[in-house]
């Protein structure tokens, strides 16, 4: 039992510790930008990703910091990142467009149907955690419901659970499905975003391969599929192609 103890307590210290190292690390590289020391921030909060995990505020503000040093790119890239990590941030979108406005490709995405626009900006109003959690209690108050369906004495009572427990369950359906989509948004990861200067895409994954467009950095590209050292990217206006591996760094 004393070992235990002494367990938990050397795991309690250790994890306080690893915090407080981060907490520094944080206030070190927000003093490099307030500086304007952009090229010691980036390093600093790529240390931090890199010592203590992921986190959309990091990427947040690695993003800024790599945008004030112009590193289109890069500041593109761990804007996107937070989005992944947390939809709904209105800052991260507004961020994302002013680093989009310096990219020499103005890619224009396909139109889609109304109800596919409306969807996905309702699962963007919340991060994947928080639509689990809304489909828990949604789950909770659902058997509730369906309590005072079966089992209130006065019929008010059960009209009020009937249809009250109709749109929880709704409530429920698509929270868990925001959800899933953003957990493997999370996971597979198939956006991109172009390093290169300038890069033409082939027809083939092959460098002698018919060169269709050319592409410059800071588009976002999705993976479709991987063969070797080359990948076969689709564009948000629906172009198709194969780029190099080294020429593109995934979400």
């Amino acid at each position: 039992m004393k070992t235990l103890k002494k367990l938990f307590l050397f795991l309690a210290i250790t994890c306080m510790a690893h915090g407080l190292r981060a907490q520094e690390a944080l206030k070190e590289a927000e003093t490099a930008y307030a500086q304007e020391n952009y090229a010691k921030a980036i390093e600093l909060y790529e240390s931090v990703l890199k010592n203590y995990g992921d986190s959309y505020a990091v990427y947040y503000n690695l993003g800024n910091a790599c945008y004030k040093a112009g590193k289109t790119a890069s500041a593109i890239l761990n804007y996107e990142r937070a989005l992944l990590m947390n939809p709904g941030d209105r800052d991260v979108r507004f961020n994302l467009e002013m680093a989009r406005l310096r990219m020499t490709d103005k890619i224009e995405p396909l139109g889609d149907l109304f109800i596919t626009k409306w969807v996905q900006v309702v699962q963007n109003l919340f991060s994947v955690d928080t639509w689990a959690t809304v489909g828990v209690i949604g789950f909770i108050l659902f058997a509730g419901c369906l309590t005072l369906f079966f089992f209130a004495k006065w019929m008010r009572l059960r009209k009020i659970g009937f249809y009250a427990g109709t749109i929880l369950l709704i409530i429920v359906v698509c929270a868990n499905l925001f959800a899933w989509n953003e957990r493997k948004a999370l996971t597979e990861r198939t956006g991109a975003i172009v390093f290169a200067p300038m890069v033409t895409i082939k027809s083939s994954p092959d460098a002698s391969g018919t060169d269709l467009f050319v592409l410059h950095e800071g588009v976002k590209v999705f993976i479709k599929s991987t063969l070797g050292e080359w990948n076969e990217i689709e564009l948000e206006d629906g172009s198709v192609g194969w780029i190099h591996q080294k020429d593109i760094e995934k979400i």
